[in-house]
């Protein structure tokens, strides 16, 4: 069982917004000491790229929690929020440790990916609105620089969206170190199913020691 404390709570009393597209954004869903009990459990993430969660070393404790996050809880509120019932969805959890020159470019989340959930795991006292890696929602698919909303990538901030033609997003630049937990709820089509066998079946090939 996981001592790190989760605030279902401040995603029930969050106001959605509209612009560009419907989402959330909590900066408490993790805070003091769960924060920093969360952020000292991670793994060492070296490579960029995401990782399922059953391809790296988990302490238990954050195991707990991220089998905790992934579970109905968090759905039925999402399902309230939304208006959009994914209480049965299947749940995909990855995890980022490094971000590249290439990542954040402007894309719309797979289809397959009803709902996106992003939980940042970073130091709020680093300078990022300067530095770049700071989420965007965009008002279209051309310039990184025209966004609507952006979101520092803060310890213990949550942000939720579901997918749409409008959920366009993007960072600047950024190379280095920044901690993201995605949480996806799937759909149940061919295409959703195979993106969940490729997430197990990338998680047992990460954990082999010849790969990469």
């Amino acid at each position: 069982m996981s001592t790190i404390s989760i605030n279902y709570e401040a995603v029930r009393r969050a106001v959605v917004s509209r612009v560009p597209c419907p989402h959330i954004v909590v900066p408490d869903f993790l805070a003091g000491p769960s924060l920093a009990r969360a952020v000292s459990l991670l793994p060492e993430i070296r490579a960029g790229g995401s990782f399922p969660i059953g391809a790296l070393e988990l302490h238990p404790e954050l195991k707990a929690m991220m089998e905790d996050f992934a579970g109905p809880r968090l759905k039925e509120i999402v399902s309230e929020k939304f208006g959009l019932d994914v209480r049965s969805a299947p749940s995909m959890v990855t995890m980022r440790g490094q971000t590249r020159a290439k990542d954040g470019r402007i894309h719309r989340d797979s289809a397959s990916k009803r709902v996106t959930i992003l939980l940042y795991l970073n130091d709020p006292e680093k300078d990022w609105d300067h530095k770049g890696g700071c989420l965007r929602f965009l008002n279209g698919p051309d310039d990184v620089e025209d966004y609507a909303s952006e979101i520092p990538p803060v310890g213990g901030t949550l942000v939720i969206f579901p997918n749409g033609p409008d959920t366009w997003h993007g960072h600047r630049p950024y190379v280095g170190a920044r901690h993201t937990v995605q949480l996806n709820y799937m759909a149940r089509d061919g295409r959703a199913r195979y993106e969940l066998v490729r997430h197990h079946v990338s998680a047992f090939c990460k954990r082999l020691p010849f790969f990469g």
